[in-house]
């Protein structure tokens, strides 16, 4: 256990000073900064409370070890007290492991039909429904910022922003990102489609893309004069406004190649700050992927391309089955998970990624 103290104590160092400075009125008036600075705390948190629950429970075995030397009536409470320090342990060394820095943020999900026509579009708009309700079983704001519907009330591809409601430091391990980061890839479905009139069953996919948001629009600097912007007219469902003005927005930014079009608000502006939501989104995604090389492999599995042989989730309506193929988890209660009871295999998938990061210390041996 020393080798572990040795690595908390910088961490209750570092702890204490975040507290001292947060306590700083004057940081609190560069807000990037607060925010960075509670998140590092609350992260840091889940450190200290893991380390005096060990230190309570090793100092209960260690005390009850020297009373059953002379009192045999101690004795047979120790093995219960060295399994709930052994316990502890296991605990501390689990939050000690590196995480994702992002866990804490807010996130984007973008939502696109692939293989399918109308069936994939129809699935989107299920995966929709799907995260619309998991985010409000957990407390968490919703915002549709784009969407392309198809003609049968589908989607042919929709951005969702999820966000968590507290104003305060979000504990990473309860983030948005921390549980919808492993919603990126391809979701395959496998149904009798409306337009199906022989009862067959079809296979089609949805792919999607999550994205951690960018909570300070310092973070991403971008320069206005790498951004064509293009204004059109809108189309489809809308309001009067629809197809009589150039609300429509199509932001490209030249460097990267990257493209974002909004047109759901009535406004120009609206549609023009939410383009720049998505865009500096994925611009802040693109530049952690090429500062590490060694990208997790969650990240690394992001949908390049709506094709069924990348799939993460298969979703069997005839068997009411769901299974994640990265995990090995299955159930047989799809038509609670599409009602927004997703905890268990996100579960699944975060437990697998705790297991592999403990693991790599190992690995590296």
């Amino acid at each position: 256990m020393s080798e572990t103290f040795g690595a908390v104590e910088p961490l209750l160092a570092e702890h204490a000073d975040i507290e001292a400075q947060l306590a700083d009125p004057a940081v609190h008036a560069d807000a990037g900064r607060a925010r960075a600075l509670g998140r590092r705390y609350a992260e840091l948190g889940r450190v200290v409370g893991a380390y005096r629950a060990w230190e309570q429970a090793a100092g209960d075995a260690g005390a009850a070890a020297e009373l059953a030397e002379v009192d045999a009536a101690f004795a047979a409470e120790l093995p219960g007290l060295r399994a709930l320090a052994d316990e502890a342990e296991a605990e501390l060394r689990r939050v000690l492991v590196p995480r994702d820095p992002d866990d804490a943020r807010d996130a984007l999900l973008e939502i696109k039909a692939g293989e399918g026509g109308e069936e994939s579009a129809l699935f989107a708009a299920d995966l929709l429904r799907m995260y619309l309700r998991y985010a409000e079983r957990h407390g968490w704001r919703t915002e549709v910022l784009e969407s392309t519907r198809s003609d049968l009330g589908g989607y042919k591809d929709v951005t969702l922003a999820v966000k968590s409601r507290g104003s305060g430091p979000v504990d990473p391990a309860q983030g948005v990102w921390a549980h919808l980061k492993y919603e990126g890839g391809v979701h395959r479905v496998q149904r009798v489609p409306v337009t199906e009139s022989q009862g067959r069953i079809h296979t089609s996919a949805a792919g999607v893309v999550a994205l951690p948001e960018v909570d300070d629009v310092d973070e991403v600097q971008i320069d206005a004069n790498d951004l064509r912007i293009d204004v059109f007219r809108s189309s489809g469902p809308g309001g009067q406004s629809v197809n009589t003005t150039d609300s429509a927005v199509r932001i490209t930014h030249v460097p990267s190649g990257l493209v974002v079009s909004c047109q759901n608000e009535k406004s120009q502006l609206q549609n023009k700050e939410s383009a720049l939501r998505i865009l500096r989104a994925r611009l802040l995604a693109l530049q952690q992927e090429q500062a590490a090389a060694a990208a997790s492999e969650v990240r690394r599995s992001q949908v390049r391309t709506v094709d069924r042989s990348e799939r993460i989730r298969t979703y069997n309506f005839p068997e009411n089955r769901i299974a994640d193929h990265r995990t090995g988890y299955k159930a047989y209660n799809l038509d609670h998970v599409l009602d927004g009871d997703l905890d268990p295999v996100v579960r699944s998938a975060i437990d697998a990624d705790d297991a592999a990061r403990l693991a790599e210390p190992a690995a590296d041996a």
